[in-house]
């Protein structure tokens, strides 16, 4: 494996996928890199292929760009949409063994609203490591015409599937699906991130490690509807739990959700201004920016 295993903290580090420009307009170029973080200040994380379940970039068709990145780039891809519609881009990881101090995990539980594990966690006694493996899923919306591509379902492990095109209006509906049902009682988190100066994503260590703003729990029908009203970056996050299928490998298994995109501002979708997400020696894995180092450690 290229990176060595990076256990997550009590406080939980979310994952997300951060464009250089969040507005897919038609043959202007756009750079994907994974992030993960403490809220929605982090440190872009290194492609690596044996990570990687799925990265899809879905248009009017399905694009694969597991080939798009060589191991330990930083910049994932670089593309240019070819029509106004919008973009919804998909990753899956695979499972990533790690363990916790008794005390540690269940913290970590706690703050996630993992009840269920919690509370199984307690009913055996003894305070015993949290054995865990963990996998990514992670979607981004780039701001198009066409609200199908955003709204429709994707098949993610754990997925949020919103009900209209995000950042469109004050109000996000979306709905937590697990292995394509709706799933009742997940606990979900949303940031706001606000633009640069010049109407771009900011630098991604350079944000203030900010708590979330929104938190509620999903209805019946799998469902969160969250205030969205200030323009800027959002990130909206979920987590699942079960028992391992794979007991000798961890006690429990968990499938991180994600969803980030821009709220529109006065004129229209900011951050339609180009960042480079790193320049052309950091694309190759070399060179990057103090502040967007890729550190040893899975995403």
């Amino acid at each position: 494996m290229l990176f060595a295993v990076a256990a997550l903290p009590a406080s939980a580090h979310e994952f997300w996928i951060a464009p250089s420009r969040y507005a897919a307009t038609p043959g202007a170029p756009i750079e994907l890199a994974a992030v993960a973080g403490t809220g929605f200040r982090g440190e872009r994380k290194p492609w690596s292929p044996d990570r990687s379940v799925r990265f899809v970039l879905e248009t009017a068709r399905t694009v694969d760009l597991t080939r798009a990145a060589s191991p330990g780039d930083i910049v994932w891809t670089r593309f240019a949409p070819s029509d106004p519609g919008g973009a919804m881009v998909a990753f899956e990881s695979s499972f990533l063994p790690i363990e916790l101090p008794p005390a540690q995990f269940d913290a970590y539980l706690a703050d996630e609203g993992l009840d269920g594990p919690l509370a199984s966690r307690r009913s055996a006694g003894g305070a015993v490591p949290g054995r865990e493996r963990y996998r990514r899923c992670a979607k981004l919306w780039l701001a198009g015409l066409d609200g199908a591509r955003a709204t429709r379902p994707l098949g993610l492990p754990l997925e949020l599937v919103p009900a209209g095109v995000p950042g469109a209006e004050p109000r996000l509906t979306l709905r937590v699906l697990a292995d394509g049902a709706p799933l009742a009682g997940a606990m979900v988190k949303a940031w706001r991130a606000p633009f640069g100066s010049d109407g771009a994503p900011r630098g991604v260590a350079e944000r203030d490690s900010v708590a979330a703003v929104w938190r509620g729990r999903s209805d019946a029908r799998g469902e969160v509807a969250i205030p969205v009203e200030e323009a800027g970056e959002w990130l909206v996050s979920a987590v699942r739990m079960v028992p391992s299928r794979d007991r000798s490998a961890a006690d429990w298994e968990s499938t991180w959700a994600s969803l980030t995109f821009a709220r529109m501002g006065p004129a229209g979708v900011r951050g339609g201004a180009t960042r480079p997400a790193a320049d052309g020696r950091a694309a190759r894995g070399t060179g990057a920016r103090p502040g967007d180092r890729p550190s040893a450690g899975a995403p």
